[in-house]
């Protein structure tokens, strides 16, 4: 079968709400036609991310119950860090609530205004972390990976060249560090390969800069480089994975991703000296260093997930039912980003909706529409969340992709629900002239996706 049934039963369900059109209508004009001010219960099927959202297996649900909640030195944070270390090879590992908070004590801690920091591409939150520093967050992705319909099998790859540029531009000491995203989850959730990693590294080590992963879906991407590239074939998930972060210094994690649990995320890395200084500035603002502002159980809990993530049975079904919803798209005429990635569909907004103009946000025009339709929550990652401001005109910029992201929890979706949300899609490209663009009425500095209030255009 080229989509394989999931492999696992259904042991507890949660009923789902079915609001009606009229009700839908009304909840997205009260929350200023912002997905993230639905409430919850009010979503059908919640695409919004893949982050924080997977459902936990009966063997973490029992972890739960180990729970050791001594203030220091928890026997489950012990649990943990030996599993980080024998996955991810890292000296010293620091837990923290979640991945954004990796970033935060990260930046703070090695950034200073002006400096650089390279990646493929940046996601909202890093790139936020880096600028709050005053630094300056660039993309180095390949070409390819700005073209939504090559078909490169690796379009989250770094291309070596801007990479080299970007240091010769700005001077190896304004470089603190480089970054690499696995997947790359603002390009369309696209892989990196290992020959990619190697070349990264290799540069890194010329110039002297740490080089640390985004790994929040690293096995996603080593079953990724399993699939697609020659000599992986017969590597186990836990091998690839071994062998990828050998070439780096460290990485942050938010393990609400691959880690398979709803909180939780770590930094680990080789360098005792930013080790201490973080782990002295993670006591002073979310716990102290053996739990890191997580509960006992929730360090068990990533201990177990981080292991059952490299199942391969596991990965198959998942990357292959993201697989399945995106054919379901593409075959019917939907544009979207292609190959299909590892946690989500991408929508190419520009091609669904070309009379939205990017300062009209079509991304998000097709957000409202499709959860006004069907009730399903996405995410716009375009114009509304990537956009920069030009420091002279100050003018926004638009991004090079306009994409609207379907992310999918991991094993909380049937492929009957993925069906459902291909139908939607598709009825509404069918009437997609009937759209129109909107207005921001109220944005932040920093992350205006998550708290504008926006206005239909008439």
């Amino acid at each position: 079968m080229q989509f394989p049934a999931e492999p696992f039963r259904i042991k507890v369900v949660e009923p789902l709400k079915i609001t009606s059109r009229e009700e839908r209508e009304k909840l997205i004009k009260e929350a200023g036609y912002n997905i993230f001010m639905i409430p919850a219960d009010s979503i059908y099927i919640d695409l919004l991310t893949d982050s924080g959202t997977s459902a936990m297996s009966d063997n973490q649900w029992a972890g739960l119950m180990l729970g050791d909640e001594s203030y220091a030195g928890s026997k489950n944070y012990y649990h943990f860090e030996e599993t980080v270390r024998h996955i991810f090879g890292f000296k010293n590992v620091i837990p923290t609530h979640q991945g954004r908070v990796a970033e935060n004590l990260l930046f703070s801690n090695i950034l200073k205004e002006g400096d650089v920091v390279p990646n493929n591409i940046h996601f909202d939150t890093t790139r936020a972390n880096v600028e709050y520093h005053k630094a300056q967050a660039i993309d180095c992705v390949i070409d390819e990976g700005m073209d939504p319909q090559n078909l490169h099998p690796f379009k989250g790859n770094m291309d070596i060249d801007k990479l080299e540029a970007a240091i010769q531009k700005y001077g190896k000491d304004r470089v603190p560090i480089i970054l690499l995203t696995v997947t790359n989850n603002s390009g369309g959730g696209q892989p990196v390969s290992m020959q990619n990693i190697r070349e990264v590294s290799a540069v890194a080590k010329k110039h002297g800069i740490p080089f640390f992963f985004d790994a929040c879906r690293f096995a996603e991407n080593c079953y990724f480089i399993k699939e697609r590239e020659d000599g992986y074939q017969d590597k186990t998930i836990l091998e690839i994975a071994q062998e990828m972060f050998s070439y780096a210094d460290g990485c942050t994690m938010s393990a609400k991703k691959d880690g398979l649990v709803n909180i939780g995320g770590f930094l680990a890395m080789n360098d005792d000296e930013w080790a201490q200084r973080i782990t002295n500035m993670l006591i002073l603002i979310e716990g102290f260093k053996t739990y890191g502002g997580l509960a006992g159980r929730d360090l068990e809990a990533i201990a177990r997930g981080l292991k059952e993530v490299l199942d391969e049975n596991y990965l198959r079904f998942r990357i292959n039912q993201t697989r399945f919803l995106g054919e379901m798209l593409d075959k019917e005429g939907v544009p979207i980003v292609k190959p299909v990635g590892g946690h989500a569909v991408y929508v190419d907004a520009r091609r669904f909706l070309p009379h939205i103009p990017p300062e009209q946000f079509p991304g998000q025009a097709l957000v409202v529409e499709l959860f006004i339709r069907a009730g399903i929550r996405s995410v716009e990652i375009g114009s509304l969340m990537m956009a920069k401001k030009d420091p002279q005109t100050g003018k926004m910029i638009p991004p090079k992709l306009e994409l609207v992201r379907l992310a999918i929890p991991r094993r909380v979706y049937t492929n009957m629900h993925m069906q459902y949300v291909a139908e939607a899609i598709i009825e509404i490209h069918r009437e997609r002239e009937k759209l129109k663009g909107f207005a921001i009425e109220y944005e932040a500095d920093f992350l205006r996706h998550f708290t504008a209030r926006l206005k239909p255009i008439a």
